[in-house]
């Protein structure tokens, strides 16, 4: 077997080597490549690359700090399992979401927007500014559009989405703004595609309606359906899924 051309290894990470190196590694680690190996060390893996020791020793101290990695004396690097990886790190949610298609990620991804929104929603009906209005209802009107072929379906309902934890006015709802992104990628491609067609425009309408009327109660309720025909959705792919 012809070892690979570490200049052109190199070219491949792009111009920022580190993270290059960080994204190349991480994805690596995520879908598997290096089950039932040693994990290579700094110069190993500097050689391999074509980069310096120093590119290496910080792709591998950020992967440390994301939970993928960590160095023990006398053992040198090992790769952690996956209960210790940061799942709030967007590089790791979408490592995950890259590697073989999994339903019970879905699932998992969706048991937790249900556990935020819906109260994201409720907090929007509250206190919600004038601002914050006008983003929700762009990002419905973007739907709209988007039925007609005239905006991203994809872009559109996410848009939505990040639009009601931003008006939730609370900061850690809004923190979720970069993980929902990601992973609703993946969602809202894997729900529209078992359905046959794009989210639907009454269902968040009804979200939007209940938080400009300032309705708490029915704005919980409203985000709470759309969910929750997510996940009544997934749990019927998964029992029709045989079982390997």
């Amino acid at each position: 077997m012809i070892a690979p051309d570490p200049a052109q290894v190199r070219t491949s990470l792009g111009r920022n080597l580190t993270h290059g190196m960080l994204d190349t590694l991480g994805r690596s680690i995520v879908i598997g490549c290096y089950d039932g190996q040693i994990f290579p060390t700094e110069a190993q893996l500097a050689t391999q690359h074509g980069v310096s020791r120093s590119v290496t020793r910080e792709a591998v101290k950020m992967l440390t700090a994301k939970g993928l990695l960590s160095a023990r004396p006398r053992q040198g690097t090992i790769i952690q399992p996956s209960t210790s990886w940061n799942l709030f790190d967007t590089d790791v949610l979408r490592w995950l979401l890259e590697r073989k298609f999994s339903v019970d990620l879905l699932k998992h991804f969706n048991q937790l927007r249900v556990a935020i929104e819906p109260e994201a929603a409720a907090l929007a009906s509250a206190f919600a500014r004038t601002e914050d209005r006008a983003m929700i209802d762009a990002g419905l009107e973007r739907m709209i559009a988007a039925e007609r072929g005239e905006d991203d379906p994809l872009d559109a309902d996410i848009a939505f989405h990040i639009a009601i934890l931003n008006a939730s006015g609370n900061p850690f709802y809004m923190q979720f703004r970069d993980v929902v992104t990601t992973a609703l990628q993946t969602s809202i491609r894997f729900t529209n595609r078992i359905k046959g067609r794009s989210a639907s425009v009454a269902d968040h309408g009804s979200v939007r309606d209940a938080i400009v009327a300032g309705d708490t109660d029915a704005a919980r309720t409203a985000m709470r359906k759309i969910i929750g025909d997510v996940l009544d959705l997934i749990g019927d792919v998964h029992e029709a899924t045989p079982p390997r």
